[in-house]
């Protein structure tokens, strides 16, 4: 094998062994409880989607379409 040839074979290698050693490992994780769930809701998304319409809305209806020069 020549040099340039030994990181190939190195990342190939790890890539083959690379799912071995996750299935290997123990699992020591629990899943959380969801008794409190996020109060807001999709609240905050509404709000921001409010606040975006507004902001539009003063934008294309300002009457300031004076031209620049007299």
């Amino acid at each position: 094998m020549t040099i340039r040839k030994l990181p190939a074979a190195i990342v190939a290698a790890t890539l083959a062994i690379a799912p071995v050693a996750v299935q290997a490992a123990p699992v020591a994780r629990a899943a959380a409880p969801a008794a409190e769930e996020n109060e807001l809701g999709g609240t905050l998304l509404w709000i921001a989607i409010v606040i975006g319409v507004i902001i539009g809305a003063v934008l294309l209806l300002d009457d300031k379409n004076d031209p620049v020069s007299p």
